[in-house]
């Protein structure tokens, strides 16, 4: 997993012709908890219609937009002008890592050169989103589980709804399936002590590891625990700290 024990300096490079404009805020607010974003930059073509919707976007996030002319139909000028600068950062930007909003697998060499530099890369992008570029990054987060919650709000006078109600605005992204039970089962085993427990942290770690794109959140559990749970194939240790509400929770195959 990206290393949050300290502040990582961040630079956010985004592809506005790949990633649609909207839950913007929600996107850095995720970055936020892997880093401080010391770039923000953003590429493309400003004079085409079609980018139009990030122009707002920009100045309420304080985003440096970058101007590149298609030269030719059917190219994407945006690609070579984020990959130039994601290489100029990298030797004089001092940073400690990346985040390449796209869902173009064209950045795939991109993502894998900067690990290649001891950099930390994150990947944001759409669940359409090739595996090759997928698996260059430390981190991948789908773009469609960053959007915001609905909060219906109770009516007056009605005796139906007696507090808010929060709806997610999405079905899960993926189903709990047979390939993911054996993710979890298989990183236990990689992992567990002498009695077969594994910690919950490390496994999460090493799940990550093994598959960049994984998040509680892309089968609609905010953690780790409740999807573990919800499998039912693993039994559960919460095992006291001493601490106030604070337990280390272990994990083995029944």
């Amino acid at each position: 997993m990206v290393d949050t024990k300290k502040d990582l300096k961040l630079a956010v490079l985004i592809d506005a012709d790949n990633v649609p404009y909207a839950n913007v805020r929600e996107m850095f607010e995720e970055i936020a908890k892997y880093g401080t974003p010391t770039f923000k930059r953003i590429y493309a073509d400003w004079t085409k219609p079609t980018v139009s919707g990030w122009k707002k976007v920009l100045l309420e996030n304080a985003i440096t937009p970058v101007q590149q002319y298609s030269y030719s139909t059917g190219k994407n000028a945006s690609d070579s002008a984020l990959i130039i600068d994601a290489m100029d950062i990298l030797y004089t930007g001092n940073v400690d890592g990346f985040c390449i909003v796209s869902s173009d697998s064209d950045f795939t060499r991109l993502a894998t050169r900067l690990r290649e530099a001891g950099m930390k890369v994150i990947g944001i992008g759409e669940k359409k989103t090739l595996n090759p570029f997928i698996i260059a990054c430390d981190k991948f987060i789908y773009m469609e589980i960053l959007k915001p919650e609905v909060i219906i709000q109770p009516v007056a006078g009605s005796k139906k709804i007696s507090k808010n109600v929060t709806v997610s605005q999405s079905n899960p992204l993926s189903k709990i399936d047979p390939e993911l039970i054996k993710l979890i089962a298989d990183s236990i085993t990689d992992l567990a002590d002498e009695n077969g427990w594994t910690f919950l942290g490390e496994l999460g770690n090493l799940m990550l590891k093994k598959k960049p794109d994984f998040d509680p959140r892309n089968y609609g559990y905010n953690k780790m625990l409740p999807l573990i749970r919800s499998v039912n194939r693993f039994e559960i240790d919460e095992r006291e700290t001493g601490k106030h509400n604070i337990k280390h929770i272990y994990i083995r195959k029944k």
